[in-house]
Order: C-alpha cells, then structure tokens, then sequence
C-alpha cells in the first residue's frame, strides 16, 4: 500500500521523493526539520532506519503523535460528514483549545490528543484553500478567536474575520468536488461503515509506519545539531522551509520570514560535511547555492494556486532541489 498524508497540503513533496531518495541513498539516518505531509518520508523506498521529523505547527504535531500511539480514536473523531455550520464550529473550538495544547505538546514528551487530531485533519480535508486552524505569529497562539461568551448571541453574534473578504468562516464553502480531499475523498461503494474502515485503515497504516520515528515540535533547527544529525553517520537531512515571503502563492499558517535564507545558510555552512546529504528545495533564482551544488528542476502538481493564470500556475515550474556535494551522483530528471 502506498502512504501519504490523509490530508492536503500546500507544497507537499511526493512528485520529488523518489529523486530525492535517488541522491540520499539508504542513508543510516534521515532527518526532516519542516514534515508538514511528510511526503518523502512517507515516500522512502527502504526499510525505516533512524528517522527525525519536526515541525512548529502544534497540530501537526499532535496528529503524528496521535496516529502513531492511538489510530483508532483518530478515525473515529474523523469519521463525519461534511457540514460548514460544523467547520465553523470546530474551528472555534479547536482555536480556543491552542494555548492548552501547546503547553501540553511542548512539556510532555508522549502527549496527544485524538479528538484535536480527528477535528483538525477532517477540517483542513474539507476546507478550501488556506486558513485552516490559522495561527500568527510564531505559530503558536490564534490569530483571532472567535468569540465565546454569552455576549453577542443569535443574529446579534459577531462573527469573526478570519477569511481574507471579511465575510467569516462561515461564507468560506467547504470543499464540496466530487473527489472530496483526504479522509473526505469520495470512496466508491462505500456505505458509513465503509468510510470509517477505510479512514482507520489509512491511519493504521501510517502508524505502523511511523512506529520508530521521532517527531519534534518546534523550531526547524533544533533538530540539526550533531547528536541529531551526524552523529547517527551518513545522515540525509531534507529541507522544505516555507519559501521566501515575496514568493508565496499561498497564505501561510506560520510566519515564515526569513526561514528559506536561514535555511539555505545551514545547507551551505553544512554542506561540505562528508556525513551530511542534504537537499534544499526552492524556486528558481530564490538560494544562490555553490557551483559544488547540483540543481534538479521538477514541476509541482499544484493546488488552487494554479487553477488561473497567476503566481502558483507560474511557480509550480520552478520547483527547485539543490543537492549537497556528498549526495549520491545519479542521473536528475527534469
């Protein structure tokens, strides 16, 4: 069977792992700083060996750890029909419910939560476009709650702006094609009973998967030093920071200022270490790399970003990977 995130994400990496792992090889030790859908990783050709994964988003983090300690009650959290008047509701409960798990995420190694990892990935599976569950920031509180006291009830309630026209979450449709995204994807012949076995057949399947791998919540550069890295030998480290600000197609969840430059300052400081494979990914002409880089070109499939003739449409065909001088030499396909 072949794994993949039971959810969309903007600039996902399956169409490049298979080249991606054509240069690391069956390296000892893989490290992933920005997992996001985790698409190479779920993409490796070998067995699983020493695996690190980290990401900043919270939520993220909770459905991985989730997955893999609890696949059952995630499925059953996300096993429900779309509904917008839901979305909206869920949104606000799971905004409302950040700061707590955050705390919790951060201070306790195994911590999880199954009904936040159900809610999160039916809602970002139903939602169009970007915003889901949107934070500020650094990432770690909402960018504006919805208000949840007594005042402002019924008609008088207040909704909040939290799309980009000011008309609330609640005039944004949920993704309504008939394919449906992630776990809503239209599954043929498939009554309820159905659809909840095929959600935890996914989600089983990627929690054997991810059985030995270590995920890390925070700052992408906590998991780069030597004892993460190196140390484990040959190790290939992938990054996929969010790409620079005036490159964006996209609304990004997190702040992402300057990440690509440090970023791209890491591989270069690091990229002569005989133990280190490391690739970079980016847009042309974003990271002035070393001529002991090698550039491989690939074009992204694209999200609705490319469905008109504006940024995404022209960015998806100047997907990027620079490649370390320590990656394996092999043919790259355009």
């Amino acid at each position: 069977m072949t794994l993949r995130a039971p959810f969309p994400w903007f600039g996902g990496k399956s169409r490049v792992a298979d080249l991606v792992w054509d240069r690391f090889g069956d390296v000892p030790n893989y490290v992933e700083p920005f997992a996001g859908s985790l698409a190479v990783l779920l993409g490796r050709p070998h067995a699983p060996r020493t695996e690190t994964v980290n990401d900043i988003d919270h939520y993220l983090a909770n459905f991985w750890r989730a997955v893999k300690a609890h696949p059952e009650a995630v499925a059953m959290e996300a096993n429900w029909p779309v509904n917008e008047a839901d979305i909206l509701a869920r949104h606000a409960w799971l905004a409302a419910h950040l700061p707590v798990l955050v705390q919790r995420i951060r201070t306790e190694a195994e911590y999880f939560d199954p009904q936040i990892a159900g809610w999160w990935v039916w809602g970002i599976s139903a939602w169009i476009g970007s915003g889901w569950c949107r934070v500020r920031g650094d990432g770690h509180q909402p960018e504006q709650l919805p208000h949840l006291g007594n005042a402002g009830m019924g008609i008088n309630r207040k909704l909040p702006h939290l799309g980009n026209a000011g008309m609330g979450i609640n005039r944004k449709l949920p993704h309504l094609g008939s394919a449906g995204m992630g776990i809503n994807r239209k599954l043929p012949h498939l009554g309820d009973a159905g659809r909840g076995a095929a959600i935890l057949d996914t989600l089983a399947g990627l929690r054997d998967r991810l059985r030995n791998v270590r995920v890390a919540c925070g700052e992408w550069d906590r998991v780069l030093g030597p004892s993460v890295t190196h140390k484990h030998g040959v190790t290939g480290v992938f990054l996929d920071p969010p790409y620079s600000a005036d490159e964006h197609s996209v609304d990004y969840a997190t702040k992402s200022d300057g990440v690509a430059e440090k970023a791209q300052a890491w591989a270069v400081e690091n990229g002569d270490n005989p133990l280190l494979r490391i690739a970079l990914c980016g847009y042309d002409g974003e990271h002035d790399m070393p001529e002991s880089w090698e550039t491989a070109a690939w074009k992204a499939r694209g999200g609705y970003g490319s469905q008109s003739d504006g940024k995404g449409r022209s960015n998806s065909k100047r997907e990027r990977v620079w490649f370390s001088p320590h990656c394996l030499k092999r043919r790259l396909i355009a």
